[in-house]
C-alpha cells in the first residue's frame, strides 16, 4: 500500500508538458485533438472579444470565466469591439453542434468557436483544466505565476445529450451547500442533468405549500441511521432536513449558470411512506397510523392510486414542481411498488375492473396516465415530460404517451426494451453505475448496499448502447451514475464513494468508444489529483499510475 501512495504522489509532481501529447489532462477526452510545440503566456490582463448574443448569455459565460481568472490569479479581462485586438476571440460558428466547441490556442493568442452558449461554457472547461489547478478549484494562486497553456486544437462535442448524476436525499439529507459543490464537480466534467431524489419511505425533501405536513411531519423520523435487522440498528436520533422553495430556486439558478439542468424525482405511488405520514388520506389504509420509515428496503405502504384525494395530491405537485423547475422533464418514480396493499382495497379492486385489467399493476399505468393527461391540458410552456424507472414496463405501457424510461435493473435489455416500445431511455445499470457501492475490497471501506464492489476500472469499462441497431440508437438519451444513501449519511462519505467513479461516467456520456481507454484515463485522471486537493474532495484514493 505504501508503494502504491508513493506512486501516486510522484505523479504530482509530474510537470504538465513532461506528459505525452495524448495524455493531456483533459477529461472527458476530446473527439479530436492535436498537441503543437509552444505554449500561450496568459498577459495580466486579457482582451477578450465576445460577439453579440440574443440574449446576453454568452456574455454571462465569459464573465463567471473572467471572475475565475481574476480570483484565482489576479487576471483582469476587459472586452473589445475589434476580434483582431482580442488575446482570446469567441467567434460564432452555426455548423457546431448545441454543445461543441473548437479550441485553438496559439503563442500569441486563443480562439474559442461554438453556436450556443453552452458550447463556449465547455470549451471553458477544457481551457481551465489545461491551466493551473487553482482556476479548477476556485481559490487564489500566486498572483505573480503567469498561467501557461500548451498550444492544442481540439475539436469536440458530446457522445450523448444527457449525462447524468443521481442524488438521494430522500433516505439522508446534505444540504444546500453540498449539493452546490456535486453541481461544480459535475459541470467540470461536463456533465448536465442533476437528477435530485428528493422523496422516500424515510423522508420527504421539499416544501410543498399547499401540503404543509410534508415538511412539517414528512421531512423528520426517529433516526439517523436506517435500520437493517439486527445487524444495524437504529439510533433514535431525531433527523431531517428539507429544501424550502427559496434554496430550490437557488440550487436551480446555480445548476443553470453551469449548464445543468435539473430533474426533480418525487417517487409515487411506492417509496412513499413519508408522505402518507403526513396524510394518510392518501393510503389504501387511511384509519391506521402511519409513521416515516425508520428502515432500509422497500416499504409495502404505498399511496393509493385509485383514491381521488392521491390524484389531487400528484396534480397539486406537479403544479408546483412545473414553477420550481424550467427543465421540460419531471420524474415520477415507479420503481419497486408491491401491490399487495391495491389487492385489498375496495377503490383499487374497483379501478381495477373500469380499465378492464386483471393484472394490479396496471393500476400504476393507469394513475399515471391521468396525471399524464391532466399535464397535457396546461399551457405548452407548463407541459413536462415524463420519466420513470424501468419497472413502468411491467405494466400496460401503450396508454402512456413519449414516456422516457430510466434504464437500472437489466439495464441493457431494458432499455432495448423501451426503445423497441418507441420509449427514450437513459442507461442508469445498477451495476456498475450504482456508486454507492464499495469501490474496492479493501475492508477500511465504508459499509454500503450489497456485498459487491464496483472498482473504477469496472465503471469505466461499461459500453453504453454496446451492439444496439442503428434503427433504436436515436432512442438512446444518455447514460447517468446513481447514488443510493441508505447508508451514507455525512458529506465526506457521499464525496468518497462518488469520486472518481463520477469522472468516469462523465466520460462515457461525452466521448465516443473509439477514444476512450482505461490506462489513458487513469493517466489523465492522476493529474486532476492537486485539483482534488485544493477543492477539499473526499475521493477514493485507488488510482495509481498505470505503465504505458
Amino acid at each position: 500500500m505504501k508503494k502504491l501512495l508513493l506512486s501516486l504522489f510522484a505523479v504530482l509532481l509530474m510537470p504538465l508538458f513532461a506528459v505525452a501529447q495524448e495524455a493531456l489532462p483533459l477529461i472527458p477526452q476530446p473527439q479530436n485533438v492535436a498537441l503543437r510545440a509552444g505554449a500561450y503566456k496568459m498577459p495580466k490582463k486579457v482582451v477578450v472579444y465576445v460577439p453579440a448574443y440574443e440574449d446576453g448569455s454568452l456574455q454571462s459565460v465569459v464573465d463567471g470565466f473572467a471572475a475565475q481568472l481574476k480570483h484565482s490569479f489576479g487576471i483582469k479581462v476587459s472586452n473589445t469591439a475589434y476580434p483582431k485586438r482580442a488575446d482570446l476571440e469567441l467567434r460564432l460558428n452555426p455548423n457546431i453542434s448545441d454543445e461543441g466547441y473548437r479550441l485553438e490556442v496559439e503563442e500569441d493568442a486563443i480562439v474559442l468557436e461554438a453556436s450556443r452558449p453552452a458550447g463556449f461554457f465547455y470549451g471553458f472547461q477544457t481551457l481551465k483544466q489545461l491551466m493551473p489547478a487553482e482556476i479548477l478549484a476556485g481559490v487564489k494562486g500566486e498572483k505573480k505565476v503567469r498561467p501557461e497553456i500548451p498550444c492544442v486544437s481540439i475539436a469536440d462535442e458530446p457522445l450523448y445529450g444527457w449525462r447524468g448524476f443521481m442524488l438521494d436525499e430522500g433516505r439522508h439529507f446534505f444540504g444546500k451547500e453540498e449539493v452546490k459543490r456535486i453541481l461544480d464537480m459535475m459541470a467540470t466534467y461536463k456533465m448536465n442533468r442533476f437528477h435530485w431524489h428528493l422523496t422516500e419511505d424515510q423522508g420527504w425533501r421539499i416544501e410543498i405549500k399547499k401540503y404543509p405536513k410534508l415538511t412539517e411531519v414528512a421531512a423528520w423520523r426517529e433516526t439517523k441511521k436506517l435500520g437493517w435487522g439486527s445487524e444495524y440498528p437504529t439510533d433514535g436520533e431525531h433527523y431531517g432536513g428539507f429544501y424550502t422553495q427559496e434554496d430550490v430556486r437557488e440550487i436551480v439558478a446555480y445548476a443553470k449558470e453551469r449548464f445543468i439542468e435539473i430533474l426533480p424525482e418525487i417517487d409515487m405511488p411506492g417509496h412513499f411512506q413519508a408522505a402518507l405520514a403526513a396524510y394518510p388520506e392518501l393510503s389504501c389504509t387511511p384509519n391506521e397510523k402511519h409513521e416515516v420509515w425508520l428502515h432500509q428496503g422497500v416499504s409495502g405502504d404505498v399511496m393509493n392510486v385509485a383514491a381521488p384525494e392521491a390524484i389531487q395530491f400528484t396534480k397539486d405537485v406537479v403544479d408546483e414542481l412545473t414553477a420550481l423547475f424550467p427543465f421540460g422533464y419531471i420524474h415520477l418514480g415507479g420503481d419497486e411498488c408491491p401491490t399487495h396493499k391495491w389487492e385489498h382495497n375496495a377503490l383499487c379492486q374497483n379501478r381495477l375492473k373500469e380499465i378492464g385489467s386483471t393484472n394490479y399493476r396496471d393500476l400504476q399505468t393507469d394513475f399515471y396516465k391521468q396525471i399524464q393527461d391532466y399535464i397535457l391540458t396546461k399551457p405548452q410552456a407548463e407541459q413536462r415530460k415524463l420519466i420513470f424507472w424501468n419497472e413502468m414496463l411491467h405494466g400496460n405501457t401503450s396508454q402512456l404517451k413519449d414516456i422516457t424510461v430510466m434504464a437500472w435493473i437489466g439495464a441493457d435489455g431494458a432499455a432495448k426494451d423501451a426503445a423497441q416500445r418507441g420509449f427514450d431511455n437513459i442507461l442508469s445499470p445498477q451495476i456498475p453505475y450504482y456508486i454507492n457501492r464499495r469501490q474496492s475490497t479493501d475492508p477500511n471501506e465504508p459499509r454500503s448496499q450489497g456485498h459487491g464492489h464496483e472498482t473504477l476500472e469496472r465503471v469505466y469499462a461499461y459500453i453504453p448502447a454496446n451492439g444496439i441497431d442503428k434503427e433504436l440508437l436515436p432512442r438512446y438519451k444518455g447514460v447517468q451514475a446513481n447514488f443510493w444513501t441508505e447508508y451514507v449519511f455525512d458529506n465526506e462519505t457521499l464525496e468518497y464513494l462518488t469520486f472518481p467513479r463520477l469522472i468516469a461516467v462523465a466520460e462515457a456520456g461525452w466521448t465516443v468508444q473509439a477514444r476512450r481507454d482505461y490506462k489513458d484515463f487513469v493517466v489523465r485522471l492522476n493529474q486532476h489529483v492537486p485539483f482534488f486537493e485544493l477543492f477539499k474532495l473526499s475521493y477514493g484514493k485507488h488510482v495509481v499510475p498505470v505503465e504505458r
